[in-house]
């Protein structure tokens, strides 16, 4: 059993706690349908403010995951893994428990509830109470709380979070929410006692206090610091991100709420807070990255799938929910904005053995890789992202589905052969992916296989791959010219097994179906039951036949010791990526030299398989 007030009491309620605002929320309702003078306001503000609150939060977590905006001022430079987003997941507990101290004070205090709305005194005094009285109390009561038995069984989990973020600010337990209530209240209840309180007070008191706290977990130093040396009392007026971020790497310095005034008089002050701020503010380049994945955005609803829109949505395989609905014509919004002026930006990072892998997207939308007219643009910017990444000193860059489309550039051979300087190894991944593919598949257990796609790079190689394993191949072509092409690459004693089918109903008796080509549900139906559908089409075909199985496409699990990630790609499982991705940093941790565009060398998928194992990959 844990310290008393260390646990929330709602802890075990998951998504079903903000009924706890059911109360505030019925008593609107009934004033609003039921009494002529709405009387409650109180109540709706209660709700307003919870809401502003909780918005205060999210924009400066969406703020300190723009990557490609704060990259280089970042404080702390290594990732927000999962296991702090889900230790950070019930952040806003806080908010509950003080919309329920708000509803008690407004009916222990009734004066409250009908307050003018701005009184300048008030604002004042208010102020006056924060400087004097919650400033000094919150730093004696955070020195308290790095006592062993305090920091032991309440104050840890706070400092448990690797990387201060903006919901790390309300990842803590009960007893410090309590205090701080106390600290908050102090210079509100103080205003409303003399008969200075206003609702612009309280709105604004509260909103300007989650504003700096967000601020100073958010681990992104924004705060010229040249403004400290034309004003240099400031430095003791207000924190920085930088200074706070120093409290959870160095926890006996730095304990002020707002105001390091009060770790100058306590000495307390952290001598490293005003250099390394000046270093962090003068925008030092960053870190250049090793590998990166040229990913790119598949429709409209995932574009919302990142971590600089919703954290926790991000951290779980994407799939369609309800309240994203209302973001979508925001999203659409967006897309059209990216279409028109946007660049290659970088969404996330993590790191692997020491080296930085980075995921950079395309600013284009899967639909707009089908258009004709739209070919140019996209090849510009994958050619740029290249360019900029060999400018850095990229060794490897891999290029994601749609962005290696054999007739949009060949599978990247476009670029290698434009560009035959570079330094960077350009990679489709492909040869991995198809490996992936090919064990999944029982060769000594499966005698025939259907293949859709079998003429795309991959169809290719699958059939030249599983022919040699005597399995027949029928493969879905109306082309008799590239169908006889690629049977004439197998060896002559293997070519037999490789046979040219033109309809879906060839396969009526064939459980393993290897999809290359988009799949409407009519054309499954010629599946006989018990069939296996694997996959290597964007996006996944719909799986529609309950008596049928679906595999998902071809991925792998990086190795245990990858840091700081904590973001799925796409519709994949915490921890998996794409094979594409993963064939990507194989290549780089082989340190191969060469390109790897165009046609897959059915030669080298055992030897990609192997070193992707050797590497601590595995299989989905």
């Amino acid at each position: 059993m844990g310290a008393p007030l260390s646990a929330w009491p709602w802890e075990n309620l998951g998504a079903y706690k903000y009924m706890l605002y059911g109360p505030l929320v019925a008593r609107v309702l009934y004033s609003w349908f039921y009494e002529d003078v709405q009387k409650d306001t109180w109540c709706l503000h209660i709700l307003i403010i919870s809401a502003l609150r909780a918005l205060t939060h999210q924009l400066w977590s969406s703020y300190s995951n723009m990557l490609f905006l704060i990259r280089n001022r970042r404080v702390i430079k290594q990732g927000v893994d999962f296991k702090q987003i889900d230790k950070e997941w019930d952040w806003d507990n806080f908010l509950i428990l003080h919309a329920m101290i708000s509803a008690m004070a407004c009916y222990t205090f009734p004066s409250l509830t009908n307050l003018p709305f701005w009184n300048l005194k008030g604002c004042i005094f208010a102020l006056v109470l924060h400087m004097v009285v919650s400033e000094p109390l919150y730093y004696w009561l955070h020195k308290r709380l790095h006592t062993e038995y305090l920091f032991t069984n309440y104050h840890y989990l706070h400092h448990s979070s690797m990387v201060p973020q903006p919901y790390t600010a309300g990842n803590a337990t009960l007893l410090e929410h309590l205090m701080l209530s106390v600290v908050i209240g102090i210079p509100i209840m103080g205003a409303c006692l003399v008969g200075s309180g206003s609702a612009v007070l309280i709105y604004g008191y509260l909103l300007i206090f989650d504003f700096l706290r967000s601020m100073g977990h958010s681990n992104v130093e924004f705060i010229p610091h040249g403004l400290f040396e034309s004003l240099p009392f400031l430095k003791y007026l207000i924190y920085t991100p930088t200074y706070h971020t120093l409290h959870h790497t160095e926890m006996g310095t730095n304990f002020c709420l707002f105001m390091p005034l009060y770790d100058m008089l306590g000495d307390t002050l952290n001598d490293k807070s005003w250099e390394l701020h000046k270093k962090i503010s003068s925008v030092q380049n960053d870190r250049v990255p090793d590998f990166v994945f040229l990913a790119h955005v598949v429709d409209v609803l995932s574009s919302l799938h990142v971590p600089f829109v919703l954290r926790s949505f991000s951290s779980v395989p994407f799939s369609t929910r309800l309240f994203l609905l209302p973001l979508w014509p925001g999203a659409f919004l967006v897309m059209l904005i990216m279409w028109a002026t946007s660049k290659t930006f970088l969404i996330y990072f993590y790191t692997l053995r020491g080296r930085l892998n980075q995921t950079w997207a395309v600013p284009r939308f899967g639909f707009q890789y089908f258009l004709p007219f739209a070919a140019d643009g996209i090849n510009y910017h994958i050619e740029q992202a290249i360019l900029r990444a060999d400018r850095l000193g990229v060794k490897v860059l891999s290029l994601a589905a749609l962005n290696k489309n054999e007739s949009l550039n060949g599978g990247g051979t476009l670029f290698v052969k434009k560009l035959p300087d570079l330094k960077v190894r350009v990679v489709h991944g492909n040869t991995l992916t198809a490996a992936v593919i090919l064990n999944e598949i029982d060769k000594d257990a499966v005698k025939e296989v259907f293949l859709t796609g079998a003429t795309s790079k991959l169809g290719r190689a699958i059939a030249l791959y599983l022919c040699r394993y005597k399995i027949r191949v029928m493969m879905l072509t109306l082309s008799v010219e590239r169908f006889q092409s690629i049977q004439k690459e197998a060896p002559q004693e293997y070519q037999q097994y490789l046979v040219h089918v033109t309809k879906y109903q060839a396969a009526q008796h064939c459980k393993t179906w290897i999809v290359g080509k988009w799949l409407s549900p009519r054309e499954q139906t010629w599946a006989p039951p018990g069939t296996h559908f694997h996959q290597f089409v964007v996006p996944p075909i719909f799986s529609f036949r309950n008596d049928c199985t679906y595999g998902k496409l071809a991925a792998m699990r990086l190795p245990e010791d990858v840091k700081g990630l904590g973001s799925c790609e796409y519709s994949m499982a915490r921890g998996v990526v794409h094979a594409c991705h993963a064939g990507g940093v194989v290549h780089l941790l082989e340190g191969w030299t060469h390109h790897e565009v165009g046609a897959i060398d059915v030669e080298k998928i055992d030897l990609v398989w192997q070193s992707a194992l050797k590497h601590g990959f595995r299989p989905v």
